[in-house]
C-alpha cells in the first residue's frame, strides 16, 4: 500500500499539471475560431447527453494544423527558434563546462561558496536580470562606454535588438542550468582514473578527452536539455533584447493568443512545439536503454 501511494503521487502530479492541460490545449487546437467567449467552438454540453458528446467530437478537425503548413511564418519561426536555441545551448555549454570543471576541482571548503555564487542570480527577478542587459548592451550602455573608453572601438557597437543580444541573454539566464548538472557529474569523478590514464601514456588533454568527458556525459546531456527546452520557446528575452528580425515561436505564440485572439491556431502551434521537444527526448531515452542493455 505504501509503495502504491508513493508511486501514485508523482503520477497524479503529472496528470494534474501536464496531461490535463495538454488535453485541453489539444482540444482547443482541434476547434474552430469564433467571436465568442471563449473564442473557439465547439463547446461540450453534457446536458445534451450522448448526442451532445457525439456532436462535439464530430465538429473537431485538424484544419489548424493544416493551416500551419500553408503559412511560411510558422515553419520559419520553428526553424529560427531551433537554430537560436541550438547555438545558445552550444555557447552555454562552452561557457558552463569550464566553470563546472573549475568548481569540481576547487578545494572542498570553497565548493559551497562557488555553488552559492552560481545559484545567486536566482535570488533576483528574471525580468529584472533581462532588463539589466538593455543598459549594458545599448549604444549608450556600459559595454560600449567601456570599450570606447579604453580605445578598442571608435563608435558604439550595435548589439541590442539583434540576435547576438538574444544569445547573450539566453546564455546568461540559463547558465546555472548548465553548470549544476555538469558539476554534479564531475564532483563524483574518481581522480585515480585520470592518474591511471596518464600512467598508461596519455597526456593530460587525452586523459581529459577520453576519461573526464565520457564520465560527465550524463551531466552534459542533462544541462543541454535544461537549456535547449526552455530556450526554444523563450518569449521574454527575444522581446526585450531582440529586434524585428528576431523570429521565435514564443513571440508568434504570444501574438496569436493575445493580439489575434486566435486560440485554436495558437494551441496548434503549442502542440507542434511540444512534439518537437518530446521526440528528441524519447529518442535519447531509447538510446540510453539500448546502451544499458548492451553493457549488461
Amino acid at each position: 500500500m505504501r509503495r502504491a501511494v508513493l508511486i501514485a503521487v508523482p503520477y497524479l502530479w503529472l496528470l494534474a499539471l501536464f496531461l490535463v492541460p495538454f488535453a485541453i490545449v489539444l482540444k482547443i487546437s482541434l476547434s474552430d475560431y469564433a467571436l465568442a467567449r471563449p473564442p473557439y467552438t465547439p463547446q461540450l454540453d453534457l446536458a445534451e447527453g450522448w448526442t451532445g458528446i457525439q456532436a462535439f467530437f464530430a465538429e473537431l478537425d485538424i484544419e489548424n494544423f493544416a493551416f500551419l503548413t500553408t503559412d511560411a511564418l510558422y515553419w520559419k519561426a520553428y526553424l529560427s527558434s531551433l537554430r537560436i536555441a541550438l547555438v545558445a545551448t552550444i555557447c552555454t555549454l562552452l561557457v558552463g563546462y569550464p566553470i563546472a570543471y573549475g568548481m569540481a576541482r576547487a578545494p572542498q571548503e570553497w565548493r559551497p561558496t562557488l555553488l552559492m555564487l552560481v545559484i545567486l542570480p536566482f535570488w533576483t527577478s528574471f525580468l529584472i536580470r533581462v532588463y539589466s542587459w538593455i543598459g549594458i548592451l545599448s549604444t549608450e550602455g556600459v559595454l560600449n562606454q567601456f570599450l570606447m573608453g579604453i580605445g578598442v572601438i571608435g563608435e558604439p557597437l550595435t548589439i541590442l535588438n539583434t540576435n547576438t543580444a538574444v544569445y547573450i541573454g539566453i546564455v546568461y539566464t540559463y547558465l546555472p542550468f548548465m553548470i549544476l548538472p555538469i558539476y554534479s557529474a564531475l564532483e563524483k569523478l574518481d581522480e585515480s582514473l585520470l592518474e591511471a590514464a596518464e600512467d598508461l601514456g596519455s597526456s593530460r588533454f587525452e586523459a581529459f578527452w577520453l576519461v573526464t568527458i565520457p564520465l560527465s556525459r550524463n551531466g552534459i546531456v542533462a544541462g543541454c536539455f535544461l537549456v535547449f527546452i526552455p530556450a526554444i520557446g523563450e518569449f521574454v528575452i527575444p522581446s526585450l533584447l531582440g529586434g524585428s528580425d528576431t523570429l521565435m515561436i514564443g513571440k508568434v505564440l504570444w501574438e496569436e493568443f493575445f493580439s489575434n485572439r486566435d486560440w485554436p491556431v495558437a494551441s496548434a502551434v503549442a502542440v507542434v512545439l511540444l512534439l518537437i521537444l518530446i521526440i528528441p527526448i524519447v529518442l535519447f531515452q531509447r538510446s540510453e536503454e539500448k546502451a544499458r542493455e548492451a553493457n549488461r
